[in-house]
């Protein structure tokens, strides 16, 4: 027996022959011209992703607003070959785009009050910790994780925040089964728990990812396992 750096699963001698001619005839993703990338971390959904009525409510106090509001989609909302738009909306205040809060008035008002009347929020977090201590990037308790970023960014820099605005495949980061849906004409930005690709051919790859084969070669042999809750899809996965 020879040890290497694949993964060591065992296999039955049809199984090992499709995962051969799976390898030998394939390409693997990392040699097409695609970019995956993550979705948006923002560490703290509650504050960012906001309904539909908050949205227009937003909108209506200040119609520059429009400007950094944009659908979202979650994990679950990604099904295959569709999605299901819950009517979710992301702040998009990318701390590599640089902006200024107080260019959205309307949205800077909101952030600073964020969890202030709210008594869930508050019982969990304590009275004093809403608005900017709640969302400040400082590791303290009930703020967000330690960055340098500004207090009404998102917790990730998202440097790649143009990517969004492409066609693109998406997809859960964790689910039963092959869940790519094709966003067309770049509508959506994506969650923390999915992930999108951009590139060449990207319908010719929606129907290889959501194919039976693939699906079986990712559950057996290049995924992780999560039991009864799915396959984790991750990015060094695909």
């Amino acid at each position: 027996m020879a040890f290497t750096k694949e993964p060591w699963v065992i296999l039955s001698p049809i199984e090992q022959s499709i995962k051969a001619k799976i390898e030998k005839y394939g390409t693997p993703l990392k040699d097409w011209d695609i970019s995956i990338n993550y979705g948006i971390k923002t560490g703290c959904n509650e504050a960012f992703i906001i309904s539909k009525e908050k949205k227009d409510e937003l909108i209506a106090k200040d119609p520059k607003s429009a400007e950094i509001i944009r659908p979202i989609l979650r994990g679950r909302d990604i099904k295959r070959y569709r999605y299901e738009f819950a009517d979710l909306y992301l702040i998009c205040t990318f701390p590599s785009r640089h902006y200024n809060i107080d260019d959205f008035p309307a949205i800077k008002d909101y952030l600073e009050n964020f969890g202030k009347n709210d008594e869930v929020h508050r019982k969990k977090y304590g009275d004093e910790c809403w608005g900017k201590k709640r969302l400040g990037q400082t590791g303290e308790h009930g703020a967000r994780a330690k960055t340098n970023n500004k207090w009404f960014e998102t917790q990730n820099s998202i440097s790649y925040w143009d990517e969004f605005n492409k066609p693109k495949i998406v997809y859960q980061e964790l689910s039963q089964g092959s869940r790519f849906a094709y966003d067309t004409d770049g509508s959506f930005f994506v969650s923390n728990t999915a992930y999108l690709l951009t590139g060449e051919y990207l319908s010719y790859l929606l129907k290889i990812l959501n194919s039976k084969i693939i699906e079986f070669a990712f559950r057996n042999y290049y995924s992780t396992s999560m039991g009864e809750t799915g396959i984790r899809w991750l990015n060094q996965y695909v």
